[in-house]
């Protein structure tokens, strides 16, 4: 018999604890201890699974931007291999709080290989139970890391062939169209749905607003300019609640087969570098050959595969 329940105070952050795995345990704790500091998640979004025994068996965890009351998704989800009952009430008394809060739909991602700070450990045994509960695979992705400190000359020079304007200077507008080009043909999975669902035009705004979420300055974000004084890039380089991050960066179609991917990952890693990132992330999907190979290009190594999954509440 399987009980999800809030956890109680005195269980965090260290939730669900492994006796055989010290150093998931340390992890767990560092990043909910960090999550709730920064109210990604709250106390009571924070639920445990206890056998009939109150031992405690599994843990799913709801985050958020900062700022936001509505969960995006959720993390920190633990349940026992040999018991996938225990991980299917999970998941759903997950999706249940969520839509009590005002969410419509739910979104988690698994990394493979496992790490920390959520050491997904067998990630088709995860995949199995999400798609059980409802979930579907919203994009295969690669993520890229590049640790800007550990690079002996630092980033590579700018691109010469391009001119960058900021939006202090120009405004969202001009960003916002560009992104609608971009969106009208795209490799991104995700963002085509969001295509088909919206338009282009409104795909772009949703995609604005919600990069505008993460912490960055006006000044960061940047259109460049071909020496035919048309866009050739965009770039939106930002901060998440973890780690600095490329964001969204991309190419003109009229300006495609240039090398200005790589130009434009090189403009972002510059930009986080000078703000003082020592380690920046970057993702994009497995279809988008053209933008892994320019992370590769800029220095970055793709050091996790990443399955995105959502479910409509």
């Amino acid at each position: 018999m399987t009980f999800v329940r809030p956890a109680r105070p005195d269980e965090l952050p260290a939730l669900v604890e492994h006796p055989d795995d010290p150093e998931r345990n340390a992890a767990t704790r560092a990043y909910l201890a960090q999550l709730l500091d920064s109210a990604c998640t709250r106390p009571d979004w924070c639920l445990v699974a206890e056998d009939g025994d109150r031992r405690l068996t599994g843990s799913v965890v709801l985050w958020t931007i900062p700022g936001h009351e509505v969960p995006l998704a959720f993390v920190l989800f633990e349940a026992p291999e040999d018991s996938p009952a225990t991980g299917a009430a999970l998941l759903d008394a997950a999706a249940a709080r969520a839509r009590e809060l005002g969410a419509t739909e739910l979104e988690h991602v698994v990394d493979s290989p496992a790490q920390a700070p959520q050491y997904q450990r067998n990630p088709e045994h995860r995949g199995k139970l999400l798609r059980a509960s409802g979930f579907g695979v919203v994009r295969d992705g690669r993520r890229f890391s590049l640790r800007p400190s550990g690079t002996q000359d630092g980033p590579p020079a700018d691109d010469p062939r391009l001119t960058f304007r900021s939006l202090a200077e120009l405004g969202p507008e001009p960003f916002v169209a560009v992104l609608a080009e971009l969106l009208a043909d795209t490799a991104d999975a995700r963002l085509a749905a969001d295509v088909r669902q919206h338009g282009a035009r409104r795909a772009a705004e949703l995609l604005f607003e919600e990069t505008a979420e993460l912490k960055h300055e006006p000044e960061w974000w940047e259109l460049g300019y071909d020496a035919d004084g048309t866009v050739a890039v965009i770039s939106l380089p930002a901060e998440n609640p973890s780690v600095p991050v490329i964001g969204f960066v991309g190419v003109a179609p009229a300006h495609r087969g240039k090398g200005y991917a790589t130009s434009v990952v090189v403009r972002g890693t510059r930009v986080l570098t000078a703000a003082g990132a020592t380690e920046i992330r970057g993702d994009c999907d497995a279809a988008n050959v053209a933008m892994a190979k320019a992370f590769e290009r800029a220095g970055y190594v793709n050091f996790a595969d990443r399955l995105e999954f959502a479910r409509a509440l």
